[in-house]
Parts: C-alpha cells; structure tokens; sequence
C-alpha cells in the first residue's frame, strides 16, 4: 500500500534520523553553520532543510538557478528584490510568512532591509510520490480549530498550526511525511527548532501555560 510506503521511506522517529545521517552530512552542517550563511538544519530522503543568512545590502547571485522546488518561511521581518529574466520583484514580509518558490533560471537576491534575515528553505528532493491517501481522520477536516491549510499544491500542504496555553486537539491523523518548525517556545518545542515527523494517529496537547505555534510542511 502507498501508506507502507512512505513510512517506509522515512525512520520514525527524528533520533533515529539524526543517528543514521552520513558524517559527511554532519560536516556539511557543521561548516555551514561556521560560514553564517546558511545553516543545515534537515536532511531526509525527500527534503534538504536549512536556514539562509541573508546580509544587508548584499546581493546572492546564483548564476545556474535552483534545479528543485522549495518552501520558504520567513524568520525574521523584513524586505528583499528578487530579479529574475530581467524582472525585480519588490517581496515585503513578516516572521512565519510562506512562501513557494518553483525551481527557476539564474536570479539574484539582495536584503534590502537595514538588518540581516534568516529564511528556512525546505528543498524537495523529487517528484511527489503520488496521490495522498486519503483519511476519515485527516487532521484539517477533523481539528480545524487547531490546523488551517496555508497553501497546497502537488508537492506539499502547509499547515499552520497554533494551540491555546492547556490547549488539546481532537484525535487525528497525517497521513504524510512532514517537517515541523516550532515558531515559539512551547510544550512542543524551541523557538526556531525544526523537527521530522513521520505518519502517526494521536492526540496532541499542549500542558503549559504558554500558546504554541507552528508551520508543519506535508511532503507529499
């Protein structure tokens, strides 16, 4: 069944994912975070996850493009161009914005704010495997007061996500891989941490005395 299979393409847990990454990968991680500029945080056999530093007034070049799709999401407030084919776009934006980026041609990219950004980049590695299967438990029909659909397309669903302080959700299920970002510090995780999350049927509930948010990114 498709369900088998996409557990099967995913360890279930993120301890594990994190004992079975390549020690190339974690020297990978290790020397982007010593550059500043951007950071491997995730690496699955669908999605690449890391987070780009961008200085101000300091325009990204990438003469061969981007091959892949990608997600971004924004950490920090703030403005950038983006001039692609002869084109600039202006691009305004706030902390936990989204955005789909389709793979593209040569662009160049300048923060023109007066301060660094940060965005999370969750590169797809491949096609979608197919239709999703499909859930009398699916967590945006059943717990819609928790869960809202940010955007969806082929390749994945966003979901934001955001529990009240002593806060639980109705029993549900992802049906999908996903990729969690916590947006604050919460019973779930830090501010800023990004998490795997394989398919699974539970109930959440948040125990503390503070809100909690989240983007999760179903890879489809």
């Amino acid at each position: 069944m498709r369900l088998a299979r996409r557990i099967a393409r995913w360890p279930t847990g993120l301890s594990l994912l994190l004992t079975m990454m390549p020690v190339s990968v974690v020297w990978a991680q290790q020397q982007a975070s010593a550059s500043g500029a951007i950071a491997l945080k995730l690496d699955t056999p669908q999605a690449r996850v890391t987070v780009a530093t961008l200085q101000p007034r300091t325009p990204a070049v990438a003469t061969n493009g981007h091959a892949t799709d990608r997600v971004f999401i924004y950490l920090d407030n703030g403005s950038m161009t983006h001039t692609e084919g002869g084109r600039t776009t202006t691009i305004d934006f706030h902390r936990g914005d989204v955005r789909w980026r389709a793979a593209s041609g040569p662009y160049i990219s300048e923060n023109t704010s007066d301060h660094p950004i940060r965005i999370l980049e969750v590169d797809l590695k491949g096609p979608p495997a197919g239709p999703a299967v499909k859930s009398a438990l699916d967590v945006v029909a059943v717990d819609p007061k928790h869960f809202t659909v940010q955007f969806e397309n082929d390749a994945v669903r966003v979901l934001r996500v955001h529990y009240d302080a002593h806060d639980k959700s109705q029993n549900h299920e992802h049906v999908l891989n996903r990729v969690n970002l916590y947006l604050n510090d919460s019973a779930f995780g830090k501010m800023d941490e990004v998490r795997a999350s394989a398919p699974r049927i539970h109930v959440e509930e948040n125990d503390s005395n503070q809100p909690a948010d989240a983007i999760a990114i179903e890879l489809k």
